[in-house]
């Protein structure tokens, strides 16, 4: 019996220092593993991207796309005021210049006066010509009375549109892809009219950036050229008998006019005989 269980005792003995040194091993490889300062809990998931930013633009499987850096957006403008010797040789000088400058008269009009002549012109010129083009009005045409050079840079106005543009054809695209799985004809209707109205403002942002292009790219000046006239010179030509026919002239039309406006006054005539028949009655009446 003792030569059974001393050999029985030696197992469970080496059975319980093996199990012991296994779990020392497996605790060993856990802190290997998971450091310390990495047991902590797993920090929150990240917060849903926004609908777009201002550098992207989500595509129609809403995917971010990234939007082309716009460049700057400038829209330079002015104004001149020229005095000039004579119209004419300043319009010959002025079509040499616009010729020169890749610019063209987007509306003109013209002006004589007792006192002056004027040609106000609306000019077009692309914007890399605008300086030249200013200086050579500046230099060569007349001298120069007044001159208003302004520029507003856009880029903002331009960048925000565009991105609004982008949100508003994604959406358009999701609503028509929703008319076709819609059920019922309410659905339908309320979708159309989500579709009809973002239309509209595509439309109209569209223009928005066509119309800032198109001032960007080119630039407006509006000059008025300005000619005096010598009113001494024209008098004199007049002699004294041709001066008092035109004296004598007006002095009988201010009396036709005056004898007009006094026969213009009859219904007030027939009234005064009335009323004085009247007066003289209540009169009478009195002393009585």
């Amino acid at each position: 019996m003792r030569t059974l269980l001393l050999p029985l005792f030696f197992i469970i003995l080496i059975n319980c220092s093996k199990s012991n040194a296994d779990k020392q091993a497996v605790s060993v490889d856990l802190m290997e593993v998971i450091p310390e300062d990495k047991v902590s809990s797993a920090p929150p998931p990240p917060p849903p991207p926004a609908e777009i930013s201002k550098a992207s633009a989500l595509t129609s499987t809403g995917i971010p796309k990234k939007i082309d850096t716009i460049s700057r957006k400038v829209i330079k403008n002015g104004d001149m005021r020229i005095q000039v010797g004579d119209i004419k040789k300043a319009q010959s000088q002025i079509n040499d210049i616009l010729n020169k400058n890749k610019a063209y008269i987007q509306k003109e009009q013209f002006q004589n006066t007792d006192t002056d002549d004027h040609l106000d012109l609306t000019i077009r010129v692309p914007h890399k010509n605008f300086d030249e083009l200013v200086n050579s009005f500046s230099n060569g045409v007349g001298s120069v009375l007044s001159k208003n050079i302004s520029s507003n840079d856009v880029t903002e106005e331009y960048t925000d549109i565009s991105i609004k543009l982008a949100n508003k054809k994604i959406y358009l695209e999701k609503y028509r892809d929703m008319l076709k799985s819609a059920a019922t004809t309410k659905d339908m209707l309320e979708i159309q009219e989500n579709i009809r109205e973002l239309e509209d403002e595509i439309d109209v942002a569209e223009g928005r950036l066509r119309f800032i292009d198109d001032r960007v790219n080119y630039s407006t000046l509006e000059v008025s050229l300005y000619k005096e006239k010598v009113r001494s010179s024209a008098t004199s030509k007049i002699g004294f008998g041709s001066r008092f026919i035109d004296s004598l002239t007006e002095g009988w039309n201010g009396f036709v006019s005056f004898f007009l406006g006094i026969i213009s006054l009859w219904p007030y005539f027939l009234l005064f005989p009335f009323i004085v028949f009247l007066w003289r009655k209540w009169k009478s009446r009195k002393n009585k």
